[in-house]
């Protein structure tokens, strides 16, 4: 069975997308569609990986992680931005506020899963 990994994405498509293409590359996928959701999921599943998005209605996606880094359940999980923020400042901002990677949207189905794996054995 493959690595277990938790999207939380607002965006139906984009959700869709990247649930498809992981599940095709065969990992198991959990969904959210906002940081409560995804924080609650984390910490009840305790996945292998989380993709989180940044602009999420309610809880933003740097507020979800503060709460995963804060508990100790959920501390150790690799958590990394998936986002439409394309500025190099933005790239280098996320990951100096604790995010484990960075992966652009329009997301690259080509790509994906090799970022994903590369994630998962850091």
């Amino acid at each position: 069975m493959g690595a277990v990994v938790l999207i939380v994405e607002d965006n139906a498509r984009n959700l869709k997308l990247v649930r498809d293409v992981l599940g095709h590359a065969g990992y198991s996928t959990l969904c959210a569609c906002d940081g409560e959701a995804g924080v609650e999921l984390a910490r009840s599943q305790r996945p292998d990986l989380v993709l989180m998005d940044i602009n999420l209605p309610g809880m933003t996606g740097l507020e979800a992680l503060t709460l995963l880094r804060a508990d100790a359940a959920t501390a150790e999980i690799p958590v990394a931005a998936l986002t439409a923020y394309a500025m190099q400042d933005d790239r280098a901002r996320l990951l100096a506020a604790g995010f484990d990677g960075y992966l652009e949207k329009p997301v690259d189905v080509r790509a994906l899963p090799g970022q994903v794996e590369a994630l998962l054995r850091r």
